[in-house]
């Protein structure tokens, strides 16, 4: 297989190649795209042959599973059982940005997407190509790290390319990506907890989940 890059502009990347990437996704195929979050590696949640093809490009535990990007509030909220308090206050904190919330998934979410755990981690991200994209074809995305496991995660669109030339299908390049990675909190239990820390302190979490 081979892999296609395209050059983006990351704040207004073209209605070609936001065209291009989602003929891409409705064909069950890989997309690497930058983000706030460093470069994710996109791909239908809804489709099970592309979730496989996820986790066989990046090497991954089939036992882990897939985080999801979304619009918007009211894509997040058909995605999911219920929405606790904590979520509003979280999202409505540090959304759009690197947050990602865990939350007890649907039935709509292939339980392999959730590592057959139920729980889904779900964000929305500040890049204009992952919006724009989600928009174009109305429906979330999966939205995990573009690099193959164990490996560090690629900053740019070229190390993408270097690293999973022939493993994803698409490359949309927009240059450096300087953001920190995402943090990541689970808010499924009666106490919430940090899985993993990124650009968003823990403090801020705290405070913003104080008494809640």
């Amino acid at each position: 297989m081979a892999t296609d890059l395209i050059e983006i502009d990351q704040e207004q990347p073209s209605a070609e190649a936001i065209e291009r990437a989602a003929v891409a996704i409705r064909r069950g195929q890989l997309v690497a795209l930058p983000t706030d979050a460093l470069y994710t590696l996109v791909a239908d949640p809804f489709n099970l042959h592309a979730v496989g093809r996820v986790f066989a490009a990046k090497a991954r535990e089939a036992h882990r599973s897939l985080p999801l990007l979304v619009s918007d509030f009211m894509m997040a909220e058909d995605l999911v059982t219920e929405l606790p308090t904590r979520f509003y206050l979280l999202a409505r904190r540090f959304w759009p940005g690197p947050l990602t919330i865990i939350v007890p998934a649907s039935a709509k979410v292939p339980l392999k997407v959730t590592g057959n755990t139920g729980r889904l981690a779900i964000r929305q991200s500040r890049s204009r190509a992952a919006t724009e994209l989600m928009e174009y074809l109305g429906q979330p995305l999966i939205s995990t790290s573009a690099n193959v496991s164990g490996q560090p995660t690629c900053r740019s669109g070229i190390e993408v390319f270097g690293m999973m030339d022939g493993r994803v299908d698409l490359v949309l390049d927009g240059g450096p990506c300087l953001g920190g990675g995402s943090t990541t909190v689970d808010i499924t239990e009666p106490y919430w907890r940090l899985i993993r820390a990124g650009s968003i302190p823990e403090k801020e979490i705290a405070d913003c989940l104080k008494g809640a």
